[in-house]
């Protein structure tokens, strides 16, 4: 539910109970992963999404009867084969979601969630959806230094639900886990799910162009933090990028030494300038991000491996630079570009492909 903590962390502060259906487990072609989430308030006020359209009218009714009742319910819902008309997943695919009421100063914990979600700060919520009555919907609040707020009913299986929600937070993850009723792996089983917010992923932009202003609006869109960094301060300004987060005048490679990056970091070198592309590539090729891209010819690209491999880079990281930036479209305009741009760094990140949907015979939704 913390992918709609702007909305529920509104309600929660006027007071407003709430039913909010969560998505717990996926299998098949769904369309929504752990964590997507439906809440309804008591005048039948809705927000969220939990199958893109498939099953939210019968999900709907079934938050209206947990708010009249406060009992939590774990239901699954598939496909039809007789009807696929009937309420069910038409895409072929299987979800079980858990529905809880939230009143507001009741559990704390939630609130502090959903405050945290809201703010942009990492938190995690462990909640039990499934296991021996009177379980189902205890949630501790886990903060990234391990600490918690709440709790499960025993403190051996709270201090091995917080271990668990606190490696799932550093790894930025949702995901359901399975321990014991005694907090070890022994005893009758208990299913968590791990909801995790955390800060949004980086979008270092280097090259103050018009093609870097179609990727901050691109990069704006998906979610992504958004920095703009250029040593010329005719071209980097705020003016010429109103959308980025940050626009930094600075020598490329010394701003990327000094910022923050992480494992979802995205790096875009759009400046095909030799002077600013090496000493920012060498560096980048070496940090733990998760994209590193450079626009260029295919002739400029070998150039430039030339000169990177002149200052010590292996193969291995030679290997992560993509170059010429962007999946094959047809691009032209700056817009089409950092649409290309954009496709691989999202495909790079989800294991996609890159290929055509039309003709596969893979799922189109992994379990990841």
């Amino acid at each position: 539910m913390l992918d709609i903590a702007d909305a529920l962390d509104r309600w929660s502060a006027e007071g407003r109970p709430f039913a909010v259906a969560t998505v717990v487990a996926v299998g098949g072609s769904a369309p929504r992963q752990p964590g997507a989430a439906l809440a309804v308030d008591a005048e039948g006020t809705a927000v969220g999404s939990v199958s893109g359209g498939c099953v939210e009218g019968a999900v709907y009714e079934l938050c209206q009867e947990v708010l009249e009742t406060g009992e939590p319910l774990l239901r699954r819902f598939g496909y039809s084969d007789d009807d696929a008309f009937a309420v069910g997943l038409t895409c072929g695919g299987v979800i079980d979601i858990f529905v809880q009421r939230i009143a507001p100063g009741a559990r704390p914990q939630f609130a502090g969630a959903l405050a945290a979600a809201a703010r942009g700060e990492a938190a995690a919520l462990a909640r039990i959806v499934a296991g021996p009555a009177g379980l189902p919907g205890r949630a501790l609040l886990v903060r990234p230094g391990g600490t918690y707020e709440g709790t499960l009913g025993d403190p051996e299986r709270d201090r091995t639900a917080a271990a668990e929600a606190h490696a799932l937070l550093g790894a930025g993850r949702t995901a359901t886990v399975g321990i014991g009723a005694d907090g070890g792996r022994c005893g009758e089983p208990l299913t968590l799910l791990v909801e995790t917010s955390v800060p949004p992923p980086r979008l270092l932009v280097f090259g103050a162009i018009d093609f870097a202003a179609a990727l901050v609006r691109v990069g704006t869109f998906l979610g992504y933090r958004v920095t703009v960094c250029d040593a010329r301060p005719v071209f980097a300004t705020a003016r010429r990028f109103p959308e980025a987060d940050e626009v930094v005048v600075e020598w490329p490679h010394r701003y990327l030494e000094r910022t923050p990056v992480d494992g979802r970091t995205v790096v875009c070198v759009l400046t095909h300038d030799a002077k600013f592309d090496v000493p920012l590539l060498e560096r980048a090729l070496r940090m733990p991000v998760a994209y590193v891209g450079a626009m260029g010819s295919r002739r400029t690209h070998e150039q430039r491996l030339a000169r990177l491999r002149e200052t010590g880079l292996g193969e291995a990281e030679l290997g992560r630079l993509r170059s010429p930036i962007g999946l094959d479209l047809g691009a032209r305009t700056p817009e089409e570009t950092a649409l290309s741009i954009a496709a691989e760094f999202v495909a790079h990140g989800r294991g996609g492909t890159g290929r055509p949907l039309t003709g596969a015979c893979t799922p189109i939704h992994g379990a990841g």
